[in-house]
């Protein structure tokens, strides 16, 4: 495990999402993605750092001025490819964009698919009682989309609990 790589990791997605707060308005943004990368870590058990590092970058490319150039650059391919696989084109119309969304999470490698149900189950834990329902809904269809995928089946379960 390279320490070092989830450390700069870390720090840039600390710096990328500075001035950025979760809904609330008062909880700094950082606390997401440090959040997906301990579900990762400790609830799914991953220890590959490319997959933890994209879990702290999951939402770079997607809600800040960040591009896959930029996080290839510092990271890696495999990195910059696992955060690609989890970023909507905001160019496209909403109705489009979730179905492009969806249709490229399906499609998405192991580690991209434990990092949007990581990422998933996080946001239904933070969810005050107005937006859970939209959480549980997203996980719901995370469930559906990955059914019988290999090697989920700990996130699964977990999420599962979870929504029950």
């Amino acid at each position: 495990m390279n320490p070092q790589l989830l450390l700069d990791a870390d720090q840039f997605a600390e710096r990328k999402h500075k001035h950025q707060y979760r809904r609330d308005g008062v909880t700094e943004y950082i606390t997401h993605p440090r959040g997906v990368l301990a579900i990762l870590r400790n609830e799914f058990g991953v220890s590959d750092v490319e997959t933890l590092a994209a879990g702290l970058l999951h939402d770079t490319i997607e809600d800040t001025a960040t591009d896959y150039d930029e996080i290839q650059e510092r990271f890696g391919r495999k990195v910059a490819d696992l955060v690609s696989f989890l970023t909507k084109d905001k160019r496209l119309p909403e109705a489009k964009r979730e179905r492009d969304y969806f249709a490229q999470l399906k499609r998405a490698p192991l580690a991209a698919r434990l990092c949007k149900i990581a990422d998933s189950l996080y946001n239904v834990r933070d969810s005050d009682a107005k937006h859970r329902p939209k959480a549980v809904k997203k996980a719901k269809k995370l469930l559906s989309i990955y059914k019988g995928a290999k090697g989920l089946d700990l996130a699964f379960g977990i999420l599962r609990k979870e929504l029950s």
